[in-house]
């Protein structure tokens, strides 16, 4: 709320030289990629501090998103922060941008431990001058000899790589500095703090052509299940991604491998290696020399091999389901099938979260999948403490949903909206109104419709969610239209001061919060007025409005009730 009330750069509006950055680049942007563009400008250019999160897929352009706002950022003459997670994501955005910045004569410089300790004083005293236009690098960006001339972009890559103590460090930085956050599958604290209105959101969610879903397995891990991924890759062309994430013993895996598959060339990486020595064993995977590289989760960012369409992840239980999920997302990135095998040991019993981990991305294989991934993620583990470094605060004492409307009142508070209207209303009804254990099954989704139910707040909110269950679950029985009906009739009920409804024998009763608003409020009396063959005031004892319903159905009753309260409201 303090960012939303602050006043940042005022980037001008598109020139001749942006439009021909952008037709310079090779591919054809999808939809969802040009309507992110667009918001980003505009938060740009609106003079409010942007904090933005864009959330896509794997592959699916966020990259070239970013490289477009950086690029209207340089000329504006503001400097441009790239971070990254890992050494090798930082080298490879910086190639990327080398490509594209190039022909436009854009000053880029990359900080990460393949620089050497001269390289990197030279570099840092450029930024420090104005010199550098666009930084990228890891971590190292956040450190305190760290200076910027004129910094007006921070581009974090990978957000949900970066721990909670780097970006309370980013805070120190960005209060006047446009941010954008990338991530495929962004962690529960930052996804919740774009669902709850504290950050904006873009997402990508459609692939660029040509693009086939990956084909994913779980099972137990046996050699022949290896054996036959390695071989039908090899046999085909293609190379393999295999994740082993211990490194003290990756080298004894790697023999084993050597045995079960005699006929793959196989080489080794992971972050102890020297910068040198891994960069060599990348670029020998890359240049297709190699046919399986056995890693640690390094090929998790930005290790980017079109003929590589094999991963095979063991122990995958032990992994959390962003990270799974980001792993699969380094095959399947050409026109070709792509297989992902997750391996658990047999001899093991799987926690409740392991399993639900394992189940959700062998659930989720098509495309756009990462922001579900999030939103499941989520409901694992919940969401954190928004405003501090703790992972989780006092908010499991109050409940999540209250913590969510407490903390969504807040912001629209300091924001200066008008509150959220959170009043109880009571509804007494002759008619049934539940979601049957029949109709939806399973207790987690129930449970969820039936929150989402309860957060109805207007006819629009009302129709999405009717439509969605509809065309998840089928044609939705009558209760559970009663109960959509009850909730909407509470939201129209809460402005009024409502605070009871009652429909039963021949009447519907609606008892305000004393009687100040039923004397006072014009939209009322035209309401009365209109249903006045039916209607009666009962002031002195129950602050109420009578309408008479003589021989009505039940139902009837509650369109009743909803007619008035939508006339009285509007």
């Amino acid at each position: 709320a303090e960012r939303e009330n602050k006043t940042g750069f005022v980037f001008p509006s598109d020139d001749m030289l942006q439009m021909e950055f952008e037709n310079a680049f090779p591919y054809t942007e999808t939809e969802d990629q040009l309507s992110s563009i667009a918001e980003i400008k505009n938060d740009m250019q609106s003079g409010k501090v942007m904090d933005r999160l864009l959330c896509g897929d794997v592959g699916f352009g966020k990259t070239e998103v970013a490289l477009r706002a950086a690029f209207k950022a340089v000329l504006a003459s503001k400097q441009v922060a790239f971070l990254a997670p890992t050494t090798i994501l930082s080298q490879q955005h910086f190639e990327t941008a080398k490509k594209r910045f190039g022909p436009f004569g854009v000053r880029i410089a990359v900080l990460n431990r393949f620089r050497t300790t001269a390289e990197k004083t030279r570099i840092l005293k450029d930024l420090k001058a104005g010199q550098i236009d666009v930084i990228f690098g890891t971590h190292r960006l956040l450190s305190k000899d760290v200076e910027f001339a004129d910094l007006g972009l921070i581009v974090l890559d990978e957000e949900q790589k970066f721990g909670v103590a780097d970006k309370e460090k980013l805070k120190l930085l960005k209060k006047n500095v446009d941010v954008l956050s990338l991530s495929a599958t962004p962690i529960p604290r930052t996804l919740h703090m774009s669902l709850s209105g504290i950050r904006d959101i873009s997402i990508i969610s459609s692939p660029p052509s040509e693009r086939l879903p990956v084909q994913t397995c779980v099972t137990e891990n046996m050699d022949s299940v290896v054996k036959d991924a390695i071989e039908r890759e090899v046999m085909r062309g293609g190379q393999v991604f295999y994740v082993y994430n211990r490194v003290e013993t990756i080298y004894q895996e790697a023999e084993r491998l050597r045995k079960i598959a005699p006929n793959a060339k196989i080489v080794v990486g992971h972050g102890q290696l020297p910068s040198n020595e891994l960069e060599q064993v990348v670029m020998e995977f890359a240049s297709g020399r190699a046919d399986v590289l056995i890693s640690t989760t390094i090929i998790e960012n930005g290790i980017d091999i079109a003929n590589a369409n094999t991963l095979i992840v063991q122990n995958a239980d032990r992994f959390g389901l962003a990270q799974l999920y980001q792993i699969r997302g380094r095959v399947g990135r050409s026109n070709r099938i792509a297989y992902a095998y997750f391996l658990y040991d047999a001899q093991k019993v799987l926690t409740e979260d392991a399993y639900k981990r394992l189940d959700a991305i062998s659930e989720f294989t098509e495309f756009g999948s990462g922001f579900k991934v999030a939103m499941r993620d989520l409901e694992i583990r919940g969401s954190g403490n928004v405003l501090g470094s703790e992972q989780h605060g006092h908010m499991q004492k109050v409940g999540y949903d209250l913590y969510c409307r407490i903390l969504a009142n807040e912001i629209a508070k300091l924001k200066g909206e008008e509150e959220i209207q959170n009043r109880e209303v009571a509804m007494r009804v002759e008619i049934n109104a539940f979601i049957s254990s029949d109709y939806i099954q399973n207790d987690e989704q129930r449970m969820t419709i039936y929150k989402r139910i309860s957060q109805i707040n207007s006819l629009e909110s009302k129709e999405k969610i009717e439509k969605e269950i509809l065309d998840v679950f089928g044609k939705i029985p009558q209760e559970t239209l009663n109960l959509i009906e009850v909730a909407y009739i509470k939201s129209l009920a809460r402005p009024l001061d409502v605070v009871e409804v009652i429909s039963q024998k021949d009447e519907v009763r609606f008892v305000f919060d004393g009687a100040s608003k039923i004397q006072t409020s014009e939209k009322i009396a035209n309401a009365v007025y209109k249903y006045r063959e039916i209607a009666s005031l009962d002031l002195a004892k129950n602050n109420s409005i009578k309408l008479r319903a003589t021989n009505m159905t039940p139902s009837e009753r509650l369109n009743l009730a909803k007619e008035f309260l939508y006339f009285a409201n509007n």
